[in-house]
């Protein structure tokens, strides 16, 4: 097992991750992005769960309101324009390409799990289904490694920048 990049969760970031997502967190090794207040935006999850089911999602989008911006920009179905950018642009691919095999270094210093072998997230390499799951890696890896996670955080109505928190440090 490699160090990871990102902190620990402490018990409060567990609580809070948890209040985010109206259930409990399952499987969080680390704390891969924050708010500007400090609260967990995104969360590294092990890539087996400790009921043992395979969880490709290693960096996980748990931000209410950074969640909820990838849903509303979803609904305008700007994926199909990003897919077309993808088909249209050779670079856009090959930087893509490259988004996916660091996501998968990144998880794989965390176990090798044969079920999800070659699976990143949000359809990389060769399309975008899930843009929670793309902004979430880019707000982990930090901007320039996933293109389209980049592309997604600067047209949605969040920025990493403010706090959208309930409180600022409380739990949304």
């Amino acid at each position: 097992m490699t160090t990871p990049p990102f902190a620990r969760p402490s018990a409060r970031d567990l609580d809070v991750v948890s209040a985010q997502l109206g259930r409990p967190a399952r499987g969080v090794i680390g704390i891969a992005a924050r708010c500007a207040c400090g609260n967990p935006t995104v969360v590294a999850t092990s890539p087996r769960l400790p009921d043992g089911t395979p969880f490709p999602t290693f960096y996980y989008l748990t931000h209410p309101a950074a969640a909820a911006a990838m849903s509303a920009l979803e609904a305008t179905q700007v994926m199909n324009e990003f897919n077309d950018e993808l088909g249209d642009d050779e670079d856009l691919r090959a930087a893509y390409a490259r988004a996916h095999d660091a996501y998968l270094r990144d998880r794989a210093g965390f176990g090798e799990v044969p079920e999800i072998d070659g699976i990143s997230a949000g359809g990389m390499p060769n399309r975008v289904k899930c843009l929670h799951a793309l902004a979430g890696h880019a707000l982990a890896a930090g901007p320039g490694v996933n293109p389209i996670g980049d592309a997604a955080l600067v047209r949605g109505t969040w920025s990493p920048q403010r706090c959208e928190c309930a409180e600022p440090g409380s739990a949304g």
